[in-house]
């Protein structure tokens, strides 16, 4: 195939939006294309692009089976093939499955937690460091400290969506990276540069600091997110999805632990207290880095902590897991299908909404704390149970959401919980101290029920690897704004009550809860078109424009 030929570069760009199809897809319900798999060139049929710094890596193409080639079999051949796969699912030992399944969480789900730790607190713990003194040491005046908040997420914007969406030439180089390479590398670098964030004497060295710490993030998410899609069947991806995703919660709480610790250390070295939780926090990331290159499994076939027989259970089970894309090639009307879907752009303004929330929870509640009344040290401590509250509720609500197959439902719960929060901190003068800090649970625990929901909710309601990663990398670009928008909601200006903070707070978890209501009358009124027939003429348009309709089949449901 010459180089620059349209297939290839069609292939290319599948292949790397959908691990995103794959970590939200819906329940087994919803409508697929039956795909057929070249069983011995593609292991696992799992991948997504991510940023990486040039000439850091070191390619396995010796070592690896190139997992990202599909032979595409002819249509009339998929029926029989796809019995075949069948008959060998019959095959596999429910008991040898369930032991592997076991296997790979314990070697893979707790040490990609840890990484997802240290990356959140690294991104979080300047607001630990700000009640212990930051500012007035660097001569923070005004918004500074706003503005070194917000410089993190200019770079990590600007190259999530490239992260999610890397396309052509790189494709080749991405699929011979190892992830164990990728990210203990990455983590390595801004771990040493949140150390130095622990020695600058300056407002422009921590801005410095906080800019590229931002760029070497933006590339860790969606590798560990390609790292673990690589081992699970989709419906088994959600819950460890969850589990991931649930570090950057009890960061919060771990942060504020390591933060009061830490902060009495206060003169020693000559150093501050607020400087030693950037300095041993760096140097912990920069440890866990390391390690992790030996501890973090790199592709299914060669990973070292399971038997011969085990991967080839594992590629064999992973294989009959593969569905068609219902959107197999990329051209003109494609793009007026993905780019043309109201349900992308609510689902912009849901998570747009609800991520407000989650950061400025994050970044600011020491800064809430100390306001009242508390001191530096002591404020650290009563950040801790908020957010192992929020992580058990979070953790709970995923469980409910699955087992009920139910989205909508949760995210209104949630943004209803923190509205409270919200409307209580309005009017705080009115009420006493236990009040106000039982608002901060009602905030942060109702903002990470509905977070991780929305994002899976409207990919669950996309079909196609295409739609789907478009869609969901859009929704985490344009909705990491929101970590902006965060960092300056409360100015020191409005200290104590922070009116404008928690009321543009309010705004826009409503932006959630309205996009929300529109988005699931929209999909209900869809749904019952399509059991009425009135999308039915689409069944007459030519076979491979019918076979690239994605979610706009009208056998295809959406859920709510």
């Amino acid at each position: 195939m010459p180089p620059n030929d349209p297939e290839q570069k069609n292939l290319h760009i599948g292949l790397f939006l959908s691990v995103l199809d794959y970590c939200f897809s819906p329940p087994s319900e919803h409508f697929y294309w039956n795909q057929v798999v070249n069983h011995q060139e593609s292991s696992v049929l799992r991948c997504t692009a991510f940023f990486i710094p040039s000439g850091l890596f070191v390619t396995m193409a010796d070592k690896t089976r190139d997992r990202s080639e599909i032979e595409d079999v002819p249509v009339e051949k998929a029926e029989s093939n796809t019995v075949s796969l069948k008959e060998a699912h019959l095959n596999i030992d429910p008991a040898l499955e369930k032991k592997l399944l076991w296997k790979t969480d314990l070697n893979l789900i707790p040490i990609t937690f840890l990484l997802f730790l240290c990356a959140f607190i690294d991104r979080i713990n300047i607001g630990n460091a700000r009640i212990q003194g930051l500012e007035k040491d660097l001569n923070l005046q005004g918004s500074d400290y706003n503005i070194a908040l917000f410089m993190f997420f200019v770079p990590y914007i600007l190259l999530e969506v490239p992260c999610n969406l890397l396309l052509g030439d790189a494709g080749v180089l991405l699929k011979k990276i190892r992830p164990s390479i990728f990210i203990s590398t990455v983590m390595v670098f801004w771990g040493v540069v949140t150390v130095c964030q622990g020695v600058t004497q300056s407002f422009a060295g921590l801005v410095v600091c906080r800019v590229i710490i931002g760029a070497l993030e933006a590339g860790f998410f969606p590798g560990c997110l390609y790292l673990i899609s690589m081992f699970y069947k989709r419906h088994e991806l959600q819950w460890r999805f969850n589990l991931f995703f649930s570090a950057s919660i009890i960061a919060g709480a771990f942060s504020g632990l390591l933060a009061y610790a830490i902060a009495h250390m206060e003169g020693i070295g000559g150093y501050a207290g607020w400087r030693w939780i950037f300095i041993l926090e760096g140097i912990f990331t920069v440890v866990v880095a390391i390690f992790s290159f030996w501890i973090l499994p790199d592709w299914p076939e060669t990973a070292k902590f399971l038997k011969n027989e085990e991967r080839e259970l594992l590629i064999r089970r992973l294989a009959l897991d593969v569905k068609d894309a219902t959107m197999s090639h990329w051209n003109k009307k494609t793009a007026k299908r993905v780019f043309g879907d109201i349900k992308i752009y609510l689902g912009i303004l849901m998570y747009l909404g609800i991520v407000t929330t989650s950061y400025s929870g994050a970044l600011f509640t020491p800064t809430i704390l100390k306001q009242l009344g508390w001191t530096s040290i002591h404020a650290q401590v009563m950040s801790i149970p908020i957010f192992v509250a929020a992580t058990i509720f979070a953790l709970t609500a995923a469980v409910l959401s699955d087992k009920l197959r139910h989205r909508f439902g949760f995210i209104l719960a949630g943004c209803v919980v923190t509205t409270i929060g919200y409307v209580i901190l309005l009017n705080m003068r009115h009420v006493a101290v236990g009040a106000r800090y039982f608002a901060l649970y009602l905030i942060i625990c109702g903002g990470y029920i509905a977070q991780p929901i929305t994002l899976v909710w409207v990919n669950n309601n996309m079909s196609g690897h295409y739609k789907r990663g478009v869609s969901s990398a859009l929704m985490v670009g344009f909705g990491n704004c929101g970590g902006i928008v965060a960092s300056n909601m409360f100015l020191s200006s409005q200290a104590p009550t922070y009116h404008l903070g928690f009321g543009l707070g309010l705004a826009l978890v409503w932006l959630c809860v309205l996009s929300a209501i529109i988005l699931f009358f929209y999909i209900r009124r869809e749904n019952r078109l399509r059991d009425e027939g009135r999308r039915d003429d689409r069944y007459q348009l030519p076979e491979d424009e019918k076979r690239n309709l994605g979610d706009d089949h009208p056998a295809f449901r959406f859920t709510y």
